[in-house]
């Protein structure tokens, strides 16, 4: 398949990249800076996610977008904006790397994770500002798209292969622990690209170890 990685040089990105590619997928990285685009990338499109039209992106089977601001969190908004833009009426696939802010943690979906007392007064606006995202994506029409939030803690670690999956409520593995590595999250993006199972909604997956 031909994929676009948006984001291609950061720590979710990069890894989405690499796991692709080394299924054997054609994937090109889209940066704004050529000299960080990773090695195993089939090619590197130098270009502002805000200035992506649709030729961009035309031609590929699913675009990934990675992109993630910790400064002006606005730009999420603006970048999901841009892109349901470029992919509208075509055949080709959005997939969104989210936070996990937005998912819930009762039965009732009454509480998100960004809104139960302990967590961190200084990720507030990033969680929310990938909630609107979210809605964004969830309000519009023409594309097909995916949202993935992670566990509450996203790091670098092992591949494992395998994962936990859920919808909108936040996981915890057996440890009792609400945690993904990068490498499993990107096997399980690359898992959906491949065998598509949540088309125009969000999920979210967990690691065991």
């Amino acid at each position: 398949m031909k994929i676009a990685v948006i984001g291609a040089n950061g720590k979710a990105g990069s890894r989405i990249l690499e796991e692709a590619a080394s299924r054997g997928h054609e994937v090109t990285a889209f940066v704004r800076d050529a000299s960080k685009a990773p090695s195993r990338a089939s090619a590197v499109v130098v270009k502002d996610v805000l200035d992506l039209k649709a030729a961009d992106v035309a031609g590929y089977d699913v675009v990934v977008s990675a992109y993630g601001v910790f400064d002006n969190v606005d730009l999420h908004a603006d970048v999901t904006n841009v892109l349901i833009d470029a992919l509208k009426g075509a055949d080709a696939r959005l997939i969104m790397v989210g936070g996990a802010g937005s998912l819930f943690v009762d039965p009732e979906k009454t509480q998100r994770v960004v809104d139960t007392p302990d967590f961190p007064e200084m990720f507030k606006p990033l969680a929310r500002a990938q909630g609107k995202a979210l809605s964004i994506l969830e309000a519009s029409s023409g594309v097909k798209w995916t949202f993935l939030s992670p566990s509450a803690e996203i790091a670098l670690g092992k591949r494992t292969g395998s994962y936990l999956k859920g919808k909108d409520h936040l996981l915890v593995n057996s440890q009792g622990k609400s945690y993904v590595s990068y490498e499993d999250y990107a096997v399980a993006v690359v898992d959906e690209i491949e065998n598509p199972q949540h088309v125009n909604e969000r999920f979210t997956v967990a690691s065991e170890s």
